[in-house]
């Protein structure tokens, strides 16, 4: 199995796939990129639409994360010569060939999240001192 005994933070100089999990994960892993991906599945989208579809980005973060996802050719922006301007934003066949694993992510966290839940009462209930 690929991820048997790397550790990402101490091997990836050693371990150029260590490297690019850890990469991928800074780029994809956080809130946003995955919410904006999720809205993309379908037709392109115009910024107003994702900014009321993904609740709590503000428009300068779903700025950042589409120029982001944009710079990492998981989105493509196209800009229509109207008046106004019209933006919308696609996946690109890259981006939607990420779409596979974050079905898998997203099952097994559905799968799973009433035991992370658990385990994090579990753990916060004999670690309270630590966690204030």
């Amino acid at each position: 199995m690929l991820m048997r005994g790397l550790r990402l933070t101490t091997m990836a100089d050693r371990h150029p796939v260590a490297a690019d999990i850890r990469d991928f994960l800074n780029d994809i892993g956080g809130k946003w990129p995955v919410l904006v991906i999720a809205e993309l599945t379908g037709d392109a989208q115009r910024f107003q639409y994702l900014y009321r579809s993904v609740p709590g980005i503000s428009q300068r973060m779903l700025a950042v994360t589409l120029r982001r996802l944009e710079r990492d050719g998981l989105i493509a922006r196209t800009v229509y010569p109207t008046v106004p301007v019209q933006v919308e934003y696609a996946l690109t066949p890259l981006g939607r060939s990420l779409l596979p694993v974050l079905e898998v992510v997203a099952d097994w966290s559905a799968r799973h999240r009433s035991a992370v839940m658990a385990s994090r009462e579990r753990w916060d209930a004999t670690h309270a001192e630590s966690v204030a």
